[in-house]
């Protein structure tokens, strides 16, 4: 705490030491010492509101103190002692006998004496400058009030003001004082004194004292006890002051009498404080009475709303004549409205204090209006006292007084009468008064606020349409921000106070004022556009005023010369100080041009003549006087001199203090008292209490908590308008200025509050904007738009309502599920609350995009910004949550209808603002699907600090886990009829086909883009790299085995290729592997496929350009990696490339992995073919309506044609490279290279299916033919795929009249029951008619390297041109079968079957279908 404030300086800007003489020695005062002298007081209660929040708030009359006062460090912390010594004040210390009290604590405080009286010594000074502010302030006061000749508001409104904020400064510091411990303060501090100093008074208590900090002078209560008991003595402060030798020493002892217990007498005469006023102000309290009654009209006035109204006070035009744009029937009244706020509180601490005033006859009106709007007395900031009850228990005993002494004095004079029966009125109404106010009051002033709303919102479109008409009603706006900020005040200052109805019930009840009125959110809204008008156009105010000064100037002028003035014998300082009046006016510089707010002009000088003016011809002892003045100017038929002075005063300020005026008006830095209320309430406020959500316990007291039901009615209640909350923010930039530099270190905790109250406030705001946004992106908002009938439901409901019409009824409009019911005015609702919660978001989008920058101290807080953010942050939580269901992953289709519904709502916003919001979402959606750097587009690495997106992590990630792993174990399967998955059960929430249909893949696409693509590509790639590092690893750990199978094979010997085929270590775990693979290759397909149709649909030109560029692409080995990148481009988006896409991927993987690197690969068909005596076909069975088998074997023959065609296509690119470790780079040898790779795919692919049907039918006998079957079909889907192997490949092998047989018995059976193969006798056995009709399996892979020339390559590529045709038709227009056939195919069928058969044909053998074999003709 901070030394108290000095009153040393006091004597310097004393009365006598600042008087100015007008004619010999009369002394005038001087106004400047009074404001002064008033914010001395609002230093003394800035330290006194210090003290209480330090002491918790104690509560000195009842002596109940907190734990936090006794801890505050301020008294010693020994409760039996402090409030003993408080409640025997002001009995001496030494007489209480503090040993018996608390013996320990006496002991304690002895021995700590010292750091005891150090932490009080603040404080006492503290009631030492109470003292001294009192004797200054009282004599002052007396010497207004005896020397001003009138303080009517129209004549001397600038020394009424001045004199009575004194009076109301005096009357709060003394109110004030009694809430702080000041009995207990000197008690203890006498007491611990005495401890240090022997049993010695400090000199303030029991010893005369000298001048306190130069306070040289007496109160007037003192020089009349010294002028009463020594007349014969010229007693004034002159001849006391200061004491010296040879001064009346009858005096100085008297005097030294007066001064002992000083400030005890001070401390004692105002207990209560209230009653030491009251004989303290006695003296002034008729000029107070007068007053009272000078402001009693405008008082009238502020509180008749309709004459307000009607009148137009606060209208810029006439409500009575359009025609007539400025007010000019009211001029001063709209400056007398500007201060009634002022005059309501002159009243409410006038009466208090000066009770006798209210038996003036009108007095009683005025008192009862002020009274009947008012619960509370504010002291400073957010202390106050209960009014009604101060009235009750210090007014009304001095008015029936009043009345019993008139009522004793009726029969001897006429005049006791009149006052007995205004007495009596009095005392009725302070007792009626009360109850009055409680049930009435808010009403009174929430009509008041309609009032207020509805003509500051007229004036904001006035003016905003009229901006030059401001200016000349400038003081009626001034009028209308000062009365809005006194109901906006008074709202914050009632809500939540707890009072009694009336006099006789001691029940306390809260006051009944709505917490959530609309009405504060309009004054708040109004008044901060009414300022920004005012400031916006400050350059245009004070050219009009500077126009007005500058005509004055000669009005002025011109009454100086009036007869009038000239036959008045003026002295020559007030003659001098009117001609430096006319010259400060006619100096003033003409605005002219466009420079006019470049115009600086200081009047500064002009108002402190025109003050010295006033305080002479207001001064009774001056020779020239105010009415002199109005008798001599007055005559001339136009205003008179100091009308015309004062309205030169007043416009003067709006020149060079416009701001300040607009501050003093329009601020509201006073909420900084109530912005804890965003805060809920202590946990140590009752459970009842706080529940009830309207109260806020601080120190006992109860204070309203409103802030945020408030602010949750203003964006969410019936009547609210979201821009209001706005408003507050405009109010913080004003905070910091309600700090003390009085206090230290309450400008830091206020900045720091002001900014904290402007983030939770916006956090506040945006989280209303939130809001807002998820109302309308709910499925009561605009998801409900989205539900709409098909046209079969709609018309079921006609059909329904047309069988149950009758002709009673003319419209089928009251049966229920009517198509177009929902629009209806009786099923409006929901559109109504679309409609309402669209206009307040783009209201509050609106003015926020329009808002100034907030500054408070150092802090710029721009809204626009806040918005941008809190509107892109939302859209990345929505999309991050609509990710996940409850149960799992959200379906990429109803994810993308979310995200799109949002971004619809996002761009309602972005109409109303000035900001690309559209390019933020983009950024967003950009941050949250980037997953690195696309492999086949950008060269540059990822760099390691580089964020992904979690989305795309999310949703990849489960795609990989639930549909290419099937970690769930729920049986995913590739369904190829339909190019989707299917599952057994679901698959977290979803079955598989929901979540891997095509629309559902092309959202994942529109959703995730590319970059989405990319990073399901890369998960495939690396699942994929890690299976065929598994076959390479049974690759090189089954070489032997293989190389001896090969053999056996090439050599006939099935029996030992059997037997190296059991050696081959976990063969069944190694087809799982090549089905998982070719599994992942059919979900990378789809991918692809769905981007493709993305592309084409958006992009339709690129597309078309990547599907001609690849269409061109030479084909060499190696390939060049630009030619490269464009295939996995294109092959990315399933361009040009379809039927080779598998064999491209894993090519790629090869190569990026570097799979297939050592000789072990070779091996490769044969390991292959090895897995037609895997035990995983005696559980497959095929089913017609998948087109695949159960088991999902049907991806084996994907992973076998892509992974044969990648590995023979990297081992020519090494074979193909020079000794010399570089890459032949002409181009016929790398067209050559390519058609040896294709060619050496085909070869590879043809042995696989030579060694493969062998294994099978070698594997048939009469006890095992159910594999048969399904192993004869996946060979046939096998030959379906690929591109290397066209159908007469399998022909040649196996006769394809037994496939098409089987086929005819599938799809002819029931699809549940699996294939069964009829017994059949050895003689016929299909077996032995396929061994016979296969082509002989003997030959070497070389020797099929050698057959293969260019005329069969040339063959080849027509059978393959037409099996890629034939590709796409089986898939989509097969019918009964999976194939189609043609003429030529059918006439190829025969005669192989013809040829490769002796014997009876085994076609019967195998066909089931009721019309037998087919035959062809």
């Amino acid at each position: 705490m901070a030394s108290p404030m000095s009153l040393r300086s006091y004597k310097s800007m004393g009365p006598e030491s600042q008087t100015q003489s007008s004619g010999g020695s009369m002394k005038n005062l001087n106004i400047q010492y009074v404001v002064q002298l008033t914010e001395v007081g609002e230093g003394l209660m800035a330290k006194m509101y210090r003290l209480n929040q330090i002491l918790d708030h104690p509560d000195s009359i009842n002596h109940v103190y907190s734990e936090a006062f006794w801890k505050a460090g301020v008294v010693p912390n020994f409760p039996k002692i402090c409030t003993l010594v408080a409640r025997r004040f002001p009995e001496h210390t030494g007489k209480l006998n503090l040993e018996r009290v608390d013996k320990l604590a006496f002991d304690t405080l002895m021995d700590g004496a010292e750091g005891f009286l150090q932490n009080l010594e603040p404080w006492v000074q503290l009631l030492l400058d109470l003292m001294a502010f009192r004797e200054q302030a009282v004599r002052l006061l007396l010497d207004i009030s005896s020397t001003v000749i009138t303080l009517l508001p129209h004549q001397n409104s600038f020394i009424l003001h001045a004199f009575m904020d004194l009076f109301c400064s005096f009357v709060r510091v003394n109110l004030f004082a009694e809430k702080i411990p000041g009995k207990m303060m000197l008690q203890l501090y006498n007491l611990l004194h005495g401890i240090l100093r022997n049993d010695r008074d400090c000199d303030f208590y029991h010893r005369p004292i000298h001048p306190y900090n130069g306070c040289d002078s007496l109160g007037y209560d003192d020089v009349s006890l010294l002028a009463t008991v020594l007349p014969d003595v010229p007693v004034t402060n002159e001849s006391i002051w200061p004491m010296e030798e040879g001064s009346n020493t009858k005096v100085q002892a008297l005097l030294i009498a007066l001064k002992n217990c000083r400030l005890v007498q001070f401390i004692d005469s105002y207990d209560p404080p209230v009653k030491g006023l009251q004989e303290d102000l006695n003296f002034v309290s008729p000029r107070i009475g007068e007053v009272l009654e000078a402001v009693g009209p405008v008082i009238f006035l502020s509180a008749d709303t309709r004459k307000l109204r009607n009148e137009g006070f606060l209208s810029p035009y006439h409500p009575r004549y359009p025609d007539i744009l400025t007010n000019s029937a009211h001029p001063m009244r709209a400056q007398d409205l500007a201060s009634v706020t002022s005059y309501r509180e002159w009243v409410l601490l006038g009466y208090l204090v000066c009770p006798d005033e209210l038996l003036r006859v009108t007095s009683i009106d005025i008192a009862l209006v002020v009274l009947k709007e008012n619960l509370v007395l504010t002291l400073f900031r957010d202390e106050y006292i209960l009014l009604h009850e101060e009235y009750q228990r210090y007014v009304l005993p001095r008015i029936l007084e009043s009345k019993k002494i008139a009522k004793a004095g009726r029969t001897k004079q006429k005049e006791a009468d009149l006052d007995y029966s205004v007495a009596k009125q009095v005392e009725k109404m302070i007792s009626e008064v009360h109850e009055q106010a409680f049930l009435c009051c808010d009403a009174i002033h929430h009509e008041r606020r309609i009032l207020l709303k509805q003509e500051i919102g007229r004036m904001v479109l006035f003016f905003t349409d009229q901006p030059s008409l401001l200016a000349p009603n400038i003081q009626m706006v001034f009028s209308a921000l000062a009365l809005a900020q006194s109901e906006v005040i008074w709202y914050f200052q009632h809500i939540g106070i707890m009072s009694s109805k009336s006099r006789v019930s001691n029940h306390v009840l809260p006051v009944e004022i709505d917490p959530t009125d609309p009405t504060i959110g309009f004054l708040l809204d109004g008044m901060d556009h009414l300022c920004c008008l005012v400031r916006k156009y400050i350059p245009a105010v004070r050219c009009y005023a500077l126009s007005y000064l500058s005509s004055c100037a000669g009005r002025i002028r011109f009454l100086l010369g009036t007869p009038g003035m000239v036959a008045l014998d003026l002295d020559a300082s007030l003659k001098g100080n009117l001609q430096k009046i006319v010259q400060h006016l006619e100096k003033i510089p003409k605005p002219q041009g466009e420079n006019i707010s470049a115009i600086t002009c200081d009047l500064t000088d002009f108002r402190k003549d025109w003050l010295s003016v006033l305080m002479t011809v207001t001064s009774s002892r001056s020779s020239i006087n105010i009415r002199h003045l109005e008798k001599a100017t007055v005559s001339t038929g136009k205003e008179g001199l100091l009308v015309e002075g004062n309205a030169a005063y007043n416009w003067s300020r709006c020149v060079d203090e416009i701001e300040l005026q607009l501050v003093k008006h329009g601020s509201l830095k006073k909420l900084y008292f109530y912005h804890q209320h965003l805060t809920s309430p202590p946990a140590r406020v009752p459970a009842m209490i706080r529940s009830s959500g309207l109260i806020r316990v601080r120190g006992g007291k109860a204070y309203n908590w409103v802030f945020s039901k408030w602010k949750l009615n203003t964006m969410f209640g019936p009547e609210g308008r979201p821009q209001h909350c706005c408003a507050w923010l405009g109010v913080a930039s004003s905070f910091p200025e309600c700090a003390s530099h009085i206090v230290p270190e309450e400008v830091t905790k206020v900045g720091r509050d002001a900014v904290l109250y402007v983030e939770s406030l916006i956090e506040s705001i945006m989280g209303g904007l939130e809001g807002l946004i998820n109302i309308l992106d709910s499925e009561g908002g605009f998801g409900s738009l989205e539900m709409q009938l098909l046209p079969e439901q709609a018309a079921i409901y006609l059909n329904t309502s047309s069988r149950h019409s009758n002709l009673s009824s003319k419209s089928p409009r009251g049966l229920p599920g009517m198509p177009g019911q929902e629009s209806y005015p009786e099923n409006n609702s929901s559109v109504k609350m679309l409609e309402a919660a669209m206009q307040r978001l783009t209201n509050l989008c609106s003015v926020l995009n329009d808002m100034e920058p907030i500054c408070v101290l150092n802090h710029v807080f721009v809204l626009r910004e806040y918005m941008r953010e809190c509107i892109l942050g939302n859209f990345r939580r929505r999309l991050l949550s609509v990710l996940k269901t409850d149960n799992d992953l959200q379906r990429p289709s109803v994810l993308e209808s979310l995200v799109r519904r949002q971004m619809s709502i996002i761009h309602l916003a972005e109409q109303h603002v000035s900001m690309d919001l559209t390019q933020g979402i983009r950024e967003v959606l950009l941050a949250e699907v980037f997953a690195g750097p696309i492999s086949s587009l950008h060269l540059f690495e990822k760099p390691a600090n580089l964020n992904t997106g979690l989305a795309t992590e999310t949703i990849c990630n489960w795609y990989l886990d639930h549909i290419v792993k099937d970690v769930s174990g729920a049986g995913v399967l590739y369904v190829p009829a339909h190019n989707c998955f299917r599952s057994t059960r679901p698959t977290g929430g979803y079955f598989a086909e929901s979540v891997t249909d095509m629309k559902e893949l092309q959202a994942f696409v529109h959703l995730f883009g590319s970059y989405g693509v990319d990073r399901l590509e890369r998960m495939i790639k690396e699942h994929i790299a890690a299976l065929l590092n598994c076959i390479g690893t049974s690759l090189r750990s089954n070489r032997d085995a293989l190389e001896a199978m090969a053999g056996t094979l090439n050599s006939g010997d099935r029996i030992e290729a059997d037997a190296y085929i059991k050696q081959i270590v976990d063969l069944d775990t190694v087809v799982e592997f090549c089905i998982q693979a070719g599994h992942a290759l059919a979900f990378y397909r789809l991918i692809s496929e769905a981007a493709g149709d993305v592309l084409k649909e958006d992009a339709p030109l690129i597309y078309s350009l990547l599907e001609g560029i690849v269409q061109h692409l030479p084909k060499e080995v190696p390939e060049k990696k630009d030619i490269s990148r464009m295939k996995e481009v294109a092959n990315g988006v399933g361009v040009g490339v379809a039927n080779d896409h598998d064999s491209q991927f894993v090519r790629s993987i090869m190569e990026d992995v570097g799979v297939a690197n050592d000789a072990s690969w070779n091996w490769l068909p044969y390991l292959l073919s090895a897995f037609m005596s895997s035990s995983i076909w005696s559980t497959t069975a095929f089913n017609v309506d998948t087109g695949g088998f159960n088991n999902n074997i049907h991806c084996l023959a994907r992973c076998i044609n892509a992974v044969i065609a990648g590995n023979e296509y990297v081992r020519m690119e090494k074979e193909n490279q020079v000794a010399n470790g570089h890459v032949d780079e002409t181009l016929e040898s790398q067209m050559q290279n390519s058609l040896t790779a294709e060619a050496s795919t085909k070869a590879t692919l043809l042995l696989f299916v030579k060694m493969s049907t062998g294994l099978i039918l070698d594997c048939w006998h009469e006890t095992n033919r159910s594999d048969l079957a399904p192993q004869l079909i996946f060979m046939d889907q096998l030959c379906e795929i690929s591109p290397y192997l066209p159908r007469s490949a399998l022909e040649d092998c196996i006769p394809y009249s037994i496939i098409r047989s089987l086929y005819s018995q599938y799809y002819g059976s029931s699809p549940a029951i699996p294939l069964a193969l009829r017994n059949m006798s050895p003689r016929s056995s299909p077996g032995v008619s396929l061994m016979h009709g296969s082509p002989a399996l003997r030959q070497v892979r070389g020797e099929m390297a050698q057959s293969s020339g260019p005329g069969r390559d040339n063959s080849y590529d027509a059978e393959s041109g037409s099996a890629q045709l034939n590709d796409k038709r089986y898939r989509n227009l097969r019918g009964s079968g999976p194939l189609e056939y043609t003429s030529s195919r059918k006439v190829k069928f025969s005669e192989g079957s013809a040829s490769g058969s002796t014997g009876p044909s085994p076609l019967p053998r195998f066909a089931v279908s009721r019309s037998g074999p087919i035959s062809y003709k």
